[in-house]
């Protein structure tokens, strides 16, 4: 299940590391290029609130191998585009059918109660880590044969992984019998019903907006002057980020335990911390690589973490409680890639900073503001 949805999820981030060489192959700049990670995030975060809210009431492992299979084909058509606006549309779609990493991860909460925490963590990092490899893997492809390489690979990658899953998936039985309208309409009770909910998916957004702009601005920081990196070297600074991946489940941990405050506080800390040392040292590669490592961990607990609180509220409503929580999650990142793109086309990486500095402050306020309402 973690490796299926690392696989899957991994589609959604392969662009972030070679926005600068999709920009020279299709002649255009920077702005333009670097929407196609917006659009993306954009169709996973749609995929969130009308797809996966599906994992309640129809066989969840059908649903898997058609989504699949439909990403398997957006991949393959993106191998032979040369249109930026036919690259949107197939970046949206994209994010729309990678919703499959979302259906399985709930059911790694249903394997064990007390375990919850742990289990979820341990497909949680499988989807880490297809997050933060797919820029190794893209950078180096790229670097060795272009970028649409990338996602011709991606495609065969995905169809072996619904072979798997179409033999090795348990069949689990749905549980919600009413409409696909009676369905969205419960998932938005849940909003109103559940305090934990609204805020673990409010601080989901501002965390993973911090994640996805830092990322996509660092990109075009490092292939700037004065470091003039290339995509390969760009994409090694996902091997740094995978590091801090595996360490986040021990937070996982803490949360079973019900140390879910304390876990918060120095998670978001983390975030802080971070952005306060790049901004400070924006061109020192060990301060970036130290950075990296931190933000990563402080991003990826914090998730870990929400996962945790809000498995445990409603046991039968799992997927419509991932679909609130991913959907907001997913609209913070397209804001955040957004803002990152913005504040870098106002005043670059220092501009860049600034907002990431914001975002994480605000994050910490949630914390801290849940807390005393407590």
């Amino acid at each position: 299940m973690a490796v299926a949805a690392g696989v899957i999820v991994a589609n959604i981030y392969y662009n972030q590391p070679i926005l600068k060489e999709i920009a020279l192959s299709l002649q255009v700049n920077e702005s333009q290029i670097g929407k196609i990670s917006m659009l993306s995030q954009l169709g996973y975060g749609l995929g969130m609130f009308f797809l996966l809210p599906l994992g309640d009431k129809v066989n969840r492992k059908k649903l898997i191998l058609l989504l699949c299979a439909l990403l398997v084909l957006t991949l393959f058509f993106i191998t032979l585009t040369s249109s930026l606006t036919v690259l949107y549309v197939l970046s949206f779609f994209v994010g729309l059918f990678s919703t499959p990493a979302q259906i399985i991860l709930p059911m790694a909460a249903t394997l064990g109660k007390d375990n919850r925490g742990k289990n979820v963590g341990v497909v949680f990092s499988g989807i880490l880590v297809g997050i933060l490899g797919a820029r190794v893997l893209s950078g180096f492809i790229t670097e060795l044969f272009g970028w649409r390489y990338v996602f011709g690979i991606s495609s065969g990658m995905v169809l072996v992984v619904t072979l798997l899953l179409k033999f090795y998936l348990p069949e689990v039985p749905s549980k919600f019998k009413g409409s696909y309208l009676h369905l969205l309409k419960s998932t938005l009770a849940l909003v109103s019903e559940y305090r934990v909910l609204r805020q673990a998916a409010l601080l989901g957004a501002f965390t993973f907006g911090v994640f996805c702009s830092f990322w996509t601005t660092l990109t075009f920081h490092l292939s700037g002057p004065p470091l003039n990196y290339n995509s390969g070297i760009i994409g090694l600074f996902g091997l740094i980020a995978i590091g801090g991946a595996l360490v986040a489940p021990y937070f996982g941990k803490l949360a079973d335990k019900g140390n879910v405050q304390r876990s918060l506080i120095i998670t978001v800390s983390m975030i802080i911390g971070s952005i306060l040392l790049i901004k400070v040292f924006p061109y020192s590669i060990p301060v970036l690589i130290l950075s990296v490592f931190f933000l990563d961990i402080g991003v990826q607990a914090t998730q870990i973490t929400n996962f945790t609180r809000i498995y445990s509220l409603h046991e039968e409503a799992h997927s419509r409680m991932n679909t609130i929580y991913m959907t907001t999650y997913f609209i913070g990142a397209a804001v955040g890639t957004y803002f990152g793109l913005l504040s870098w086309k106002l005043g670059e990486w220092d501009m860049a900073t600034w907002q990431m500095l914001l975002w994480s402050v605000i994050a910490l306020v949630i914390v801290i503001f849940s807390n005393r309402r407590k």
